[in-house]
C-alpha cells in the first residue's frame, strides 16, 4: 500500500517513480475532476523532493524537506493557480469579500524567473513548479510559459494538472508529457467512500459522475439539494422567487448544474424511462414527465448554458435564475 495515494491511482504512481532518475522537465496530469488528480500532484512534488523516500517511492513525512513541504515553505517549490483578488484597499473591520480569481496571471508566471535562476538548495536536488488547474493560464500567462517550457532550465520539473486539456493551447501541450489520470471503477469509488463514512455514497456517486473527491468534498451541498429537489418536483406550481436564491446559495455553477441535471433527468424518463441523477426522485420525476411540454425543456436547457457562460460575470445571477425558472413552471401542463 502507498500511504496517501487513492487505490485506483497505484499503477500510475509506480510507473512515475520507477523512472524518477528520468523524469522530462514536464508532466501534464489530466483527466474529469474529481478524481484526485491535484492531490496525486502534491504527495508526487513532496515524494520528489523527499530526502529518504520509502520503498514505494512515497516520501518519509520525517525528513526537513518534508517538514519544510507540509509547512508550505520549501525552498524548492512553487505552487501556481489562481489568486484571491480584493477591490482596492479595504478598511480594517470590512465584511467586503475578496472575489476568488479564475486565472492565473502573467505575472505569476514572470515572478518565477527569479526561482528558475536559482539552483537548489541541495547540490543536486530537484526544484518543482506546480500549476493548478492549468486551464486557468490566460492566453499572455501561457506564452509566458512556454518561454519556459521551450527553454527549462536545469534542474527544475514543471507539473501541469488539467481538468479539461482541450482549453489549453496545443504549443502548451506539445512540450508536456501528457499522462491521463485514472478514474476510479464505481467498486472502487463506493469502497473508499464508504470507508470515509460517507451515507448514500452510490446515489451521490452517481450524481456527481463517478467523482469520489466531489462526493466526499460536498456532503453538505448535497444535503441542501435535497430541499431544492423537493421543489423543483412541484412543476408549474413552484415558486421561483423562492426557489432561486436557494440553488445559487453555494455558487452559480452549481446551481446551473442542479437545475441542468434534473431536467436531463425529466427528459430521460419520458424519451427512455430511466434516470441518472436523482435515483429517489423517479416517481415524482415520472410525474413530470407525464405532463412536460418537451420543447419549452430544451429551450430551458439552451438558456441554461448561457447563462453558464456568464456565470463568473458580475451580473444579477438570481433574477436570471428566477426567469429561467418561471420558464420552468411554464413547461408543465395544469
Amino acid at each position: 500500500m502507498i500511504n496517501n495515494i487513492y487505490s485506483w491511482q497505484h499503477h500510475i504512481w509506480y510507473q512515475l517513480l520507477a523512472n524518477r532518475q528520468r523524469f522530462p522537465h514536464a508532466i501534464l496530469l489530466h483527466g474529469r475532476a474529481g478524481i484526485g488528480k491535484y492531490d496525486f500532484s502534491r504527495q508526487l512534488s513532496q515524494s520528489l523532493l523527499c530526502l529518504q523516500p520509502d520503498g514505494t517511492g512515497a516520501a518519509c513525512q520525517q525528513c526537513a524537506s518534508c517538514n519544510w513541504y507540509k509547512e508550505e515553505g520549501h525552498p524548492d517549490f512553487r505552487l501556481l493557480s489562481p489568486e484571491q483578488e480584493d477591490d482596492g484597499e479595504q478598511e480594517v473591520g470590512s465584511t467586503k469579500k475578496t472575489r476568488k480569481k479564475t486565472q492565473i496571471s502573467v505575472t505569476q508566471i514572470r515572478d518565477l524567473s527569479n526561482f528558475l535562476g536559482l539552483s537548489s538548495h541541495r547540490s543536486e536536488g530537484l526544484r518543482i513548479v506546480l500549476i493548478h488547474p492549468a486551464e486557468s493560464l490566460n492566453i499572455a500567462s501561457a506564452n509566458a510559459l512556454l518561454k519556459m517550457l521551450e527553454e527549462p532550465a536545469p534542474g527544475v520539473l514543471f507539473i501541469l494538472v488539467s481538468h479539461h486539456l482541450q482549453r489549453l493551447i496545443p504549443t502548451i501541450l506539445s512540450r508536456c508529457q501528457k499522462i491521463q489520470m485514472p478514474v476510479p471503477t464505481e467498486a472502487e469509488a463506493l469502497a473508499w467512500l464508504n470507508e470515509q463514512g460517507v451515507q448514500h455514497a452510490a446515489q451521490q456517486l452517481a450524481y456527481l459522475d463517478g467523482s469520489p473527491i466531489k462526493v466526499l468534498n460536498e456532503q453538505s451541498q448535497f444535503e441542501h439539494f435535497k430541499e431544492v429537489w423537493r421543489l423543483l418536483a412541484l412543476g408549474n406550481k413552484l415558486e421561483p422567487h423562492l426557489v432561486a436564491p436557494l440553488l445559487l446559495a453555494n455558487s452559480v455553477e452549481s446551481g446551473i448544474s442542479a437545475l441542468q441535471k434534473w431536467i436531463y433527468d425529466i427528459v430521460a424518463i419520458k424519451m427512455a424511462d430511466h434516470i441518472h441523477y436523482h435515483l429517489p426522485y423517479v416517481k415524482a420525476l415520472q410525474v413530470l414527465a407525464e405532463k412536460v411540454n418537451l420543447n419549452r425543456l430544451f429551450d430551458l436547457q439552451k438558456n441554461l448554458m448561457e447563462m453558464r457562460k456568464l456565470a463568473t460575470h458580475p451580473l444579477n445571477h438570481e433574477l436570471q435564475m428566477e426567469n429561467l425558472l418561471v420558464e420552468y413552471t411554464k413547461a408543465f401542463k395544469n
